[in-house]
């Protein structure tokens, strides 16, 4: 049985993902065939994905903008899909023939969206949490990674950087869909505990 606080959690968590889905309703058919993409439901979908992230970096790599009007053209580009696409996606995808695996699918992934949001906001909660209670562990915490990132910056072209992590975040759900990720790390997970038991075994 769910206690007080978990029937509470659960209460809000089907609030927030009802006030999602109402907000996101004008682009549900576009989020939908994202997701599709993303998840890899035909076999060419990784590379077509790849195929349009690497475009897109090479035209910023080309057009080399600055950064005002990166963020100028960005911007105008988010404006522009927020006015345009609730008005046109229905009339391309038809949102009318919404089948109820559809509909679900869309339920899930505003549901998915909700606990991420919650995931986020409790891991910057619990930073200042272990600021308040452990500053020095903070600090050093904290300076270690902001050194750590500073590095990898002048080591590597920033755009390139910034292109494979992007690739990255693209083809995660894919990966994770067909079972790579946990395939992997399930061998790391058996290679570290081989190390472990060699290790033991030469203290012994």
């Amino acid at each position: 049985m769910l206690g007080a606080g978990d029937l509470s959690m659960y209460l809000n968590n089907a609030q927030e993902t009802a006030q999602l889905e109402e907000q996101l309703q004008g682009w549900g058919e576009v989020i939908l065939a994202g997701d599709q993409v993303l998840r890899w439901k035909k076999p060419w979908f990784p590379g077509a994905l790849m195929a349009a992230t690497t475009l897109v970096f090479m035209m910023i790599y080309y057009l080399d903008p600055s950064v005002l009007t990166g963020l100028s053209c960005t911007v105008m580009l988010l404006c522009l899909s927020d006015y345009l696409v609730p008005t046109l996606a229905p009339r391309i995808f038809g949102s009318n023939k919404w089948s109820s695996e559809q509909q679900q699918r869309f339920h899930e992934i505003c549901g998915n969206l909700v606990k991420t949001q919650r995931r986020i906001l409790g891991w910057w909660k619990r930073l200042f949490s272990l600021k308040e209670e452990k500053p020095k562990m903070y600090f050093a915490s904290v300076i270690s990674s902001l050194v750590t990132v500073a590095w990898m910056g002048q080591q590597v072209h920033n755009l390139f950087l910034t292109y494979l992590i992007v690739s990255f975040l693209l083809l995660l759900p894919g990966l994770n869909q067909h079972g790579v990720i946990s395939k992997y790390a399930g061998m790391a997970k058996r290679e570290i505990n081989k190390l472990l038991k060699q290790k033991e075994k030469k203290n012994e």
